[in-house]
């Protein structure tokens, strides 16, 4: 066997073993900008596919192939939730203002898995805060990590 057919193998098992992106066992809630970052995404990488198999680039054609698998499966289990206006109880969808032992503030907006960033004010509905929070009102307390955090104002966004 040559050493350029072994090269090509090699890259051919490299390409096959992207493997996939891992899709969580949590119900997909999704807000409506959540929603519409999946369908963002959806329509950016068809592009970027087309593109990559024009140039016929197999690697790339691999990576967004695997991607669009991914957000297509995310898309089609997605569940669109919408806090109801006025609501007294933490859900899904809503923001969150909690005020620590130390008197530090924090704001949580709570969204889908996909859509969450932590450092922009956003935390997944399946993370332990989150968890800690639903179904509490104002001037109840959550505890993550043993730290107390208590709840002082819901909003619908």
């Amino acid at each position: 066997m040559s050493r350029a057919f072994t090269r090509e193998e090699d890259s051919e098992n490299a390409i096959a073993g992207v493997g996939e992106r891992p899709i969580s066992h949590h119900r997909n809630l999704v807000t409506e900008r959540g929603l519409a970052m999946i369908e963002d995404n959806l329509a950016d990488l068809r592009d970027i596919l087309a593109k990559a198999e024009r140039r016929s680039d197999r690697e790339r054609i691999a990576v967004v192939s695997r991607d669009l698998r991914y957000w297509t499966a995310r898309r089609e289990n997605a569940e669109l939730s919408v806090p109801g206006p006025g609501s007294d109880l933490v859900r899904f969808g809503m923001g969150v203002t909690l005020e620590g032992d130390d008197g530090r503030k924090v704001h949580w907006k709570i969204v889908g898995e996909d859509e969450a960033d932590p450092a922009k004010g956003t935390i997944s509905h399946v993370s332990p805060m989150a968890v800690a929070l639903f179904g509490k009102k104002v001037g109840e307390i959550a505890v993550v990590n043993g730290k107390e955090w208590e709840i002082v104002k819901l909003s619908d966004n």
